[in-house]
């Protein structure tokens, strides 16, 4: 990217400054270069001059002028200057940005991309809720965050998988099952009460009804706990394939969808167990084992079995996570949960060490909750039942791609508030209105130039020179910043202000600067601005992609 280049520059100025004695002798040290946080301060700043003041035992003002005094020229800098109290500022050059313009189109959908994770795997872990119903709106925002943190992850270089864990064993499982029986029970006209401590969802008894048209009466007359392990398993097979379906209608595809239960076959799980006990970490309390977290830098300990001989919760994050790193190799895990996880991450730290692992290789991000509104009214319960406001609902209320923008549109550890009317709203209040028909208009301006015979391949980028052109090429170029900024932060929310900011310095374009003129004068400037919506059109659909959104061509 551009900021290594001028870091040299800079770097090279330096030691022409020490070898000409204004500067004294002392290692330089890394260059760091910034955008300027106030505009007419240029494209790029560095601050290196004020913390090198005591290597040079120099006024940092001063040291930024015998700096600048000996840079180079270069072809991508229209303009340097020093500036109080310490800055170098560098414009870019225009004709320069204008070339950028090809640079982009020979690109094409690579644009973007950067080398910062050279291809080492990566697993992303995403969703992932108990397959006990139907996905909510809370879940739209794990899968929201994690679809896009792939699609940058990928975008920055790192081999990236995608995975679903399928909670199918535990507790909540078994209550399930007792529950669907129930359920299922009484759509064959039995009298079977529903257990008090169970699921009581509409959806169970429609599951209920299903499996009754499906399956008959064989399972009344099995033993009861074989029909509760037939029934779990039917139950489970349902809520999957309504799970796979409300992800498809997001756009959302995983690379594996990895069962818990296993995790209990095969033998992995006592291998765990064995590793744990032989390095100490392994204690036995009040007739459970317990893993002792609290040697390891965590608050509290976690039980590992409990005393009736099943395995804890814990257990299988444990074992889990040592079939991520050591079964199947992955060099980072990322797992997106909601923030009432947050105890948790001090005692997933400590079985990394446990097991003999860096800490740093698992990432943990956590989202806060979504706040549902309509008319200004928090909407808390579903239209249709009454209860929980499914992640469906809102997809065929307001669109997938307006789910994924507005969950987008805040930092994960946000709160944030879903504004469903707006959301629908087809006017430029509407930041994914405004967005998608950004891109839109993009096309319908190179229609015209197709209608008119204007090819959009040829057009001399010189000829860009308005305000207005060069705008929106910088804004353009910083695309490879933010998939780097994005995937080094884990943080995808950037690419929705990015793509806001980018379709308004398209809009503000298309307001100074007619495209397509009927002037045959215009002409080679009509080629030239052509290109650039070529670009513009491609830089932008490329961030809508990121986004997992759509990129219309018509609206």
């Amino acid at each position: 990217m551009i900021q290594s280049k001028i870091a040299e520059l800079v770097r090279d100025a330096i030691r022409k400054a020490q070898e000409g004695n204004e500067l004294p002798e002392f290692e330089v040290p890394d260059i760091p270069i910034e955008r300027p946080k106030l505009e007419g301060h240029g494209d790029f700043a560095t601050p290196a001059c004020l913390q090198m003041a005591k290597l040079a035992r120099m006024a940092p003002v001063r040291i930024a002028g015998v700096i600048n005094g000996h840079m180079s020229q270069a072809d991508f800098v229209g303009h340097s200057e020093a500036v109080s109290p310490g800055y170098i500022n560098f414009r870019l050059a225009d004709l320069w940005l204008a070339q950028q313009v090809g640079v982009i189109l020979e690109a094409g959908d690579r644009f973007g991309n950067v080398d910062l994770g050279h291809n080492s795997r990566i697993q992303v872990e995403y969703v992932s809720a108990n397959p006990t119903g139907p996905l909510h709106v809370g879940s739209a925002r794990n899968a929201v965050i994690g679809d896009a943190l792939a699609n940058v992850l990928a975008a920055a270089g790192y081999d990236v998988q995608r995975e679903y864990y399928v909670n199918d064993g535990g507790t909540q499982m078994g209550l399930f099952a007792e529950s669907l029986y129930a359920r299922y029970a009484q759509a064959l006209g039995h009298d079977v009460p529903l257990p008090e401590s169970g699921y009581h969802g509409t959806y169970l008894a429609e599951m209920g009804g299903r499996a009754a048209r499906e399956y008959g009466s064989c399972l009344l007359n099995m033993d009861h706990s074989e029909a509760l392990k037939a029934i779990g398993d039917i139950g489970l097979s349902y809520t999957m394939e309504t799970i796979k379906n409300d992800m498809a209608a997001m756009g959302i595809t995983f690379d594996q969808w990895f069962s818990e239960r296993s995790l209990y076959q095969g033998g992995g799980f006592e291998q765990v167990l064995n590793l744990l006990r032989s390095g100490g970490f392994l204690a036995e309390r009040d007739g459970a084992v317990w893993f002792t977290a609290t040697n390891l830098g965590a608050d509290k300990d976690e039980v590992v079995i409990r005393s009736g001989g099943a395995p804890g919760y814990f257990a299988s994050d444990i074992a889990y996570h040592y079939d991520k790193f050591v079964e199947r190799g992955f060099e980072r895990v990322i797992d997106v949960w909601g923030a009432d996880h947050q105890g948790h991450v001090p005692r997933m730290k400590a079985m990394m060490r446990a097991m003999g692992l860096d800490p740093e290789r698992l990432s943990i991000v956590l989202y806060q909750l979504v706040t549902l509104k309509r008319g200004g009214e928090i909407v808390r319960l579903s239209k249709r039942t009454g209860e929980i406001i499914t992640l469906r609902e809102v997809v065929e209320d307001v669109g997938a791609d307006a789910v994924r923008f507005f969950l987008l549109s805040r930092s994960a550890e946000s709160q944030m508030d879903f504004d469903l009317d707006l959301a629908k709203e087809q006017s430029s209040e509407n930041p994914v209105y405004y967005v998608q028909y950004a891109h839109a208009r993009i096309c319908s301006i190179l229609r015209l130039g197709a209608d008119r015979g204007l090819d959009t391949v040829e057009g001399d980028l010189s000829l860009l020179t308005h305000p207005m052109e060069l705008n929106l090429i910088r804004h353009m170029l910083m695309l490879p910043e933010i998939v780097e900024l994005a995937a080094s932060t884990l943080a995808p929310h950037h690419l929705s202000s990015y793509a806001q900011e980018l379709a308004s310095r398209f809009h503000v374009f298309y307001r100074d600067c007619r495209v397509v003129s009927s002037d045959p004068a215009d002409r080679e400037l009509s080629l030239a601005r052509l290109r650039l919506m070529r670009a513009a059109r491609l830089v932008l659909a490329r961030t809508l992609h990121l986004m997992g959104m759509n990129a219309p061509e018509q609206m």
